[in-house]
């Protein structure tokens, strides 16, 4: 079993209680089941999780709106997973949303996951979203220090020379600085 599967499984395990509704989710095969959970009322939501989850491995893409919403989520492990199936849903949405959410000043607390999505995904909105978030987070005693490391990995797993500028400002923050170093490292000079 995939470990992000298995994280996901105990967590929302612990979180039902062990319910008998959970083990069916954990076993159904049926995508309209699946998606159901989504859209009917009153669900739990460890149920619309996994229900999203799954749909999102199976690429399906009634999991999309559950998937953004939670990649949002003030719970990094939720956070973690949605980013985990919007990976591998392969919904062309998906680097756009991903963008939006990283570069959303009043959930720049949540923007850790939308930002390591957007390097997984190498999709064209990811280099202008990561450059801008960053840029924000060069502020004195910006509280967003993971956000900004983030950031500066990610331009550099990138290697896009547009990122240059930034990355050079990030030098002067000693938290970022030996991040930053390794990032215009890897970035290839333009001839």
């Amino acid at each position: 079993m995939d470990e992000e599967l298995r994280s996901l499984t105990e967590r929302l395990r612990q979180e039902s209680g062990g319910a008998a509704v959970y083990e069916r989710l954990a076993d159904a095969v049926d995508g309209d089941e699946l998606a159901g959970v989504l859209t009917e009322s009153g669900q739990p939501l460890w149920a619309r999780e996994l229900a999203a989850f799954r749909l999102g491995l199976a690429g399906d893409r009634r999991a999309f709106e559950a998937l953004v919403l939670l990649l949002n989520h003030r719970d990094p492990p939720r956070c973690a997973s949605a980013a985990y199936a919007l990976a591998r849903l392969g919904d062309p949405r998906t680097a756009r949303a991903a963008a939006a959410l990283a570069t959303n000043e009043l959930r720049v607390a949540y923007a850790l996951h939308p930002v390591r999505l957007l390097v997984e995904l190498r999709a064209p909105e990811s280099v202008p979203a990561l450059i801008t978030t960053l840029r924000r987070r060069l502020r004195p005693h910006d509280p967003y220090r993971r956000v900004a490391l983030a950031c500066v990995e990610g331009l550099g797993t990138l290697g896009d020379d547009r990122a240059r500028p930034v990355l050079n400002e990030a030098l002067a923050h000693p938290v970022l600085a030996e991040a930053a170093v390794h990032a215009l490292g890897r970035i290839p000079r333009q001839r």
